[in-house]
Parts: C-alpha cells; sequence; structure tokens
C-alpha cells in the first residue's frame, strides 16, 4: 500500500500530508537529522527540469558513502534489479507503449530537421510527459495524453528519422480510442473499458469476476489470485498469461533473476538471504505460493542496513484489484529518524485500543508494526519517476495479521520535496492568516505524522469479520479508495490527540492538529482539483479518498456550522470553526468505513465513493483553476535517480561514485539503451 504526496500547498508548496522535518530541522537541513548537511543542501540544485504538469527533481542519498563495500553492493545489484524490470511497468500501462515510445525515442535522437519550430517543442514535451508516465496515459489522472502536434507532423518526422510506427499505435495516439487507462465510472465496463494490459483487449468484467469467483482458496490463507498474470481469451477460452522466466516478460524477469543472484551473494545476513532466494524462485517458477512464502520471509527479515521492495505488488492500477504493478525501491535505513518515529509501533495497540471503531472490529493483537524512515537508493517501474511517500507491505492481509508488516517513510524524497522551492498557493488558497502561520510552524511536521500514522496505525488497523470476503472481493473496485481513506481517517482522528505529545512528538498536539485538519480540508475541498482538467471527473484512489472524506465531513458539520464555506471577492475558502468536532465527525466516518471493510458492505462503499468522491463542481473547479493559474510550479513532481557507477579494479568492483543525472531526458534514453528488455 503506497501513501501518495498531495498537492496543498503548505510551506513546500508541494505537499499538503507529506512528511516535512522536525520543528528543531531548518528548512535547509537533512532529512536525517544531520546538521553538518546544511551547506551540501544549500548547494545542491533539486530542479532538473519542468515541463507540462509536472516537475523533475534530484534527490540524494546521505550515508550512502558510510555503507560496507558489501552493503554498496548490495544497493547497487538490487537497483540493477530494479531498472532490469523497467520495461515490465511500459508493457502493462499499455499493450502499444513500447513500440509508441521506441519510436518516439529514434526520432529524438535522429532527427536533424528543424527544432526551433513550435511543432517541434510540442513533440519534445509530449516525449517527457511519456517518459514521466510509462506510457501514453496520464500519470495520475488515467487520461490518455493529448499531443500539441498533428498526426501530419508525426508522420513528417518519424519518415525524416527513419523510425516506424504504424497502424492503431500510430491512430490510438490522436483518436478517442484506449481513452483511459483505468476507467472507474460506474456505468462502465471497467475491464473492457480500461486500456491497461492486465487483461486482453476483449475481456470483460463480468469475465473477470466469473475466472476469479470460480478459484476456490485457501480462506485462512488466501493467496493473491491473478497477481502475475495477464488474463486473456484463446480460442474463446479464459486463459492466464504468468509473469515468469520463460512465460510473460521472461526476457526481463531473467535479467531481474540475474542481478537478485548477485544480489543473494551479498546478503547481510542468513535471513535477508532466504527472502532473495525466494523471490529469485518466485520470479522463475511465478508460483503465489512462493510469493507467500517470501513476503513472510522478507517482513519477518528486519536486520540489516539495506532493504528494498521488489516485485508485482500494488493493485491500484487494476480496475478489479487483482493485477500488481511492477515496483522496485531499494533502501537504506535512516536510524536517526526510525528511531524517533519507533514508538508509533511500539504503541500501535493502545492506537487500537483506544479508536473509535466498533468493538468486534478491532484486533485483539497487532501484529509486528514495522516502521522505519529510509533514504532511497533507486527506483523503478511503478514507483518511478512519480514515487510514493510512504509504503506499507506486504498486502496480502493475512500475512500481516500473522507475520506483521513494514512501514517506511522515503525520507530522502520527502527532503527534495521540502527543499525544492516555495510559492504563493498557500496565501492564496488559504482561508485567513492564522491558516498561514500554522502551516508554516506546524504543517511539515503535521504532515510527516500523518503518513506515519497512515502507514503505521491505519492500514494495520481493523479485522474483517469471520466468513467475509477480502476487500477486493467484496468492496471491488472501490477496494482501493476505501482503504487508503480508512488509513487516512485513523491518521486524522489520532492527529489531535494529546497522546502525541505524550510520546514527544510534538511540543503543541492542539496547534499540530489544527494544522493537520486545515491543511486536509483545503486540499480535499479545494486545492486538489488543480490536477484535474476542466469538466474530468476524480479518477485516482488517493484524490477520491481526499474528496469523499472531506466532502463528507463538510456535509455532516454543516448544521452546526463546524466547517465554514466563505466566500469573499469571488474565491471560495473552507474555514474550520470547531476541531474538536471535526474531530468527532473524522471518528464517526472512520468507525463507517472500519465497518464497511469488516462486513465487506459493497452498496454503502458505492454510496460513500459515488456520492462524495468522484464529481466536481464545475463553477468551483473553474474558479480553482483560475485562481492557480498565475503560479508557475507545476501540480505533479517526479524524479530522476542517482546513478551508482561501479569504480573498477583488476576486474573486481573495488568502490562505487554516485552522481547526479544533467537532464531528464538523457536518464530516460540510457534507461531504454540498458534496460530495454521488452522488444
Amino acid at each position: 500500500m503506497k501513501f501518495k504526496a498531495l498537492y496543498g500547498f503548505g510551506l513546500a508548496a508541494l505537499l499538503a500530508v507529506s512528511c516535512g522535518q522536525d520543528q528543531q530541522t531548518t528548512k535547509n537541513e537533512d532529512i536525517s537529522g544531520n546538521a553538518s548537511a546544511k551547506a551540501k543542501t544549500e548547494a545542491f540544485n533539486y530542479q532538473v527540469d519542468q515541463f507540462a504538469d509536472i516537475k523533475i527533481l534530484r534527490y540524494q542519498i546521505p550515508g550512502f558513502e558510510d555503507l560496507t563495500l558489501k552493503e554498496q553492493k548490495l544497493v547497487y545489484y538490487m537497483t540493477q534489479a530494479g531498472l532490469a524490470g523497467r520495461d515490465i511497468m511500459w508493457a502493462q500501462n499499455y499493450r502499444h507503449n513500447l513500440e509508441i515510445r521506441d519510436a518516439l525515442e529514434k526520432v529524438y535522437t535522429s532527427y536533424t530537421g528543424d527544432k526551433s519550430s513550435e511543432d517541434w517543442k510540442h513533440f519534445e514535451e509530449y516525449l517527457k510527459r511519456v517518459w514521466f508516465s510509462n506510457g501514453i496515459h496520464h500519470h495520475y489522472s488515467n487520461a490518455k495524453l493529448q499531443p500539441e502536434f498533428s498526426a501530419a507532423y508525426l508522420k513528417e518526422i518519424l519518415v525524416a528519422s527513419g523510425a516506424t510506427l504504424e497502424g492503431e499505435a500510430f491512430e490510438v495516439i490522436f483518436n478517442d480510442q484506449d481513452a483511459k487507462k483505468v476507467n472507474l465510472s460506474k456505468d462502465a465496463d471497467i475491464v473492457l473499458e480500461s486500456a491497461i494490459n492486465f487483461y486482453g483487449p476483449d475481456v470483460t468484467t463480468a469475465d473477470v469476476e466469473a475466472y476469479y469467483g470460480a478459484i476456490e482458496v485457501d480462506k485462512n490463507e488466501p493467496i493473491e489470485v491473478g497477481l502475475n498474470t495477464r488474463l486473456v481469451k484463446e480460442n474463446g477460452k479464459l486463459v492466464e498469461q504468468v509473469y515468469k522466466s520463460g512465460g510473460m516478460y521472461g526476457a526481463a524477469i531473467d535479467e531481474i533473476i540475474g542481478w537478485l543472484e548477485k544480489a543473494k551473494t551479498v546478503a547481510e545476513n542468513p535471513k535477508q538471504g532466504e527472502a532473495l532466494g525466494l523471490l529469485i524462485e518466485y520470479y522463475k517458477t511465478g508460483s503465489l505460493d512462493t510469493w507467500d512464502d517470501y513476503c513472510i520471509a522478507w517482513a519477518t527479515s528486519t536486520e540489516g542496513n539495506i532493504d528494498w521492495i521488489n516485485g508485482f505488488i500494488e493493485v491500484y492500477n487494476d480496475p478489479k484489484g487483482y493485477k500488481g504493478s511492477y515496483e522496485t525501491i531499494v533502501q537504506i535505513k535512516d536510524f536517526d529518524m526510525s528511531k524517533k518515529m519507533a514508538v508509533l509501533s511500539q504503541d500501535a495497540q493502545w492506537f487500537e485500543d483506544n479508536s473509535p471503531l466498533m468493538a468486534e472490529h478491532k484486533k485483539k493483537e497487532v501484529k509486528g508494526v514495522s516502521y522505519k524512515t529510509v533514504i532511497v537508493a533507486g527506483e523503478a517501474g511503478d514507483a518511478s519517476p512519480s514515487t510514493p511517500i510512504g509504503v506499507n507491505l506486504p498486502n496480502n492481509n493475512w500475512i500481516r495479521q500473522t507475520h506483521g508488516s513494514k512501514s517506511v517513510s522515503l525520507g530522502n524524497i520527502i527532503n527534495s520535496y521540502a527543499n525544492a522551492g516555495g510559492s504563493g498557493r498557500l496565501q492564496e488558497f488559504a482561508h485567513d492568516g492564522e491558516e498561514v502561520e500554522l502551516e508554516k510552524k506546524y504543517g511539515q511536521l503535521a504532515d510527516k505524522l500523518h503518513t506515519a500514522l497512515h502507514e503505521v496505525v491505519g492500514h494495520a488497523s481493523g479485522q474483517i469479520n469471520e466468513g467475509v470476503g477480502t476487500p477486493k472481493e467484496t468492496l471491488k473496485s472501490y477496494k482501493s479508495t476505501i482503504e487508503e481513506g480508512r488509513a487516512d481517517l485513523f491518521g486524522l482522528y489520532y492527529l489531535m490527540d494529546p497522546k502525541l505529545q505524550e510520546l514527544g512528538l510534538v511540543e503543541d498536539w492542539e496547534k499540530t492538529g489544527m494544522a493537520a485538519y486545515d491543511g486536509y480540508i483545503r486540499n480535499g475541498l479545494v486545492s486538489q482539483l488543480v490536477r484535474l482538467e476542466l469538466g474530468d471527473d476524480v479518477e485516482e484512489a488517493h484524490m477520491r479518498n481526499r474528496q469523499w472524506v472531506s466532502a463528507w465531513a463538510f456535509e455532516k458539520g454543516e448544521k452546526e456550522n463546524v466547517i465554514e464555506k466563505v466566500t469573499r471577492e469571488g474565491k471560495t475558502f473552507y474555514n474550520i470553526n470547531d476541531y474538536t468536532k471535526l474531530r468527532a465527525i473524522f471518528g464517526e466516518l472512520l468507525r463507517e468505513t472500519q465497518r464497511i471493510t469488516s462486513e465487506g458492505d459493497y452498496e454503502a462503499a458505492k454510496a460513500l465513493v459515488e456520492d462524495y468522491g468522484v464529481k466536481v463542481d464545475p463553477t468551483l473547479h473553474k474558479e480553482v483553476l483560475d485562481r492557480n493559474s498565475k503560479f508557475k510550479s507545476a501540480a505533479y513532481s517526479g524524479f530522476v535517480n542517482p546513478v551508482i557507477v561501479p569504480i573498477m579494479g583488476d576486474g573486481e568492483i573495488t568502490g562505487f561514485a554516485v552522481e547526479q543525472p544533467t537532464d531528464f531526458q538523457t536518464q530516460m534514453l540510457e534507461y531504454a539503451k540498458t534496460y530495454g528488455f521488452l522488444k
């Protein structure tokens, strides 16, 4: 499960519920708390590029130089393993993506014609957007990217460059076909009308439900059916194409296996080596039983300085919630910040016991919630260039309950966001000066705590009633947004609790909570609308949950004016008049959301999301877009990866240098050349 950065116009003007630094840490200090990093941070150039609605940033890897050579080798091998599977994500996102990317890159590197024209500039921007989204659909809105050049111009430069792109792969760039990567409209056949390449183009929602509904699994320890397959029709019969060595995506998977085998030779301890061995076996066989064994070994492997996320993991891109997107993140532990936040893990049972959940929905024993702040060393697949800021895994609920889970906050990623520059959006969208000052003083800490609470106690909380299916089975297409909203609400409820001050996490629990509530409501009801084109519905799971949480809370407290809608000089603001009552409302909604999850109440989930989380007031939306138009900072941010370069001596690796990419396009072209294993 991922926690995505919001666009809430806080102090960093990039995040609202992302992590920030402790109050004691200045804006220019490293997220690790190392004050000596101040000069390095000031000198480091975080921004690489900006185009369309996207800003490209860099991140550093503090502490890499302090690792042993063996640990550095493990980091290097794992980052290479991740990048080796990069093309899988492109292929999963859309069936024509790799063909389109190869043709566009051929034009970019070979065209010798006029590069000063507006058409060429539009072509460059389109290609950068395709790179950023790992395909031709927007990484967040799921809508197909619209080129600002003509089909005739593309044909012209393709011919001039010796590149080939024909038939449907060419036409789909300009027509209305496959308009959305993931279509979650309640009126759509959400499988047939989604462009995502998890299913054959003629497979319907009814086909998927019938196929997976007929598979019998162990009710106590169910495998994640369909996680690593593509479901297609062959001669009218549904069959699964398995992602494995010798199977679908086998050429890339064989490269992944090769790097994982190298990594296993430098594992820090036997438990870590066991996990890597099981991951290798999983990629070789495609067995989901082996995947469960790996997840258990990985979740219980908590020693050592290096960790990773690797596999077909998150199911947000599947309208039916079965298929995992390829994703890797390689991590170095940040011991200082992890120690500060470990208190949440230690007190996870207290949070569960004192939550507003119904007694029958509370866990009697919260198992092994491991929370760490980590330093990212490399990302690929669904985690790159657009990255989460927090992750809680494994996703299989029975493994989480029996063996525990790992929650991580990506410290250096968050630090890059926070240091990449500010803007005046906070002043534009905040209701008054008091709200602005609360955000400036307490906002970043509140954001960090919300991420931690969301991941550590939010996702780990609650239990499903005996005999009720998994949320994927019961809540269907609403599963992801309900789960993210549930975790958000758990965090929101406790952000206004003196327990945080008792644990030494805040100096003023009330003001920290007020800043958190202001930012969440501001984002959920107003500021996140800058991410949508006028007239669009809310499609992305995290955006939906922020809207339905905020809109439900606004409506619930309307009679008592808990949240007041204010119109001033033609501008709309939302002002919280009673934070205590708002906390109670969040608690009430948390209780109901857990009930929906525990009881598998599909109709209630559908009503909550459709009534509050999907539709956008067009008048307010236009107003927000008009107000936002004066700001130059992009609505979305993503990253290039540092390049870890081995230093050789007598045929052996003797050390490593960490280099920063000069620009976005060079890294994308290098990745396609070096890791283009799917053709």
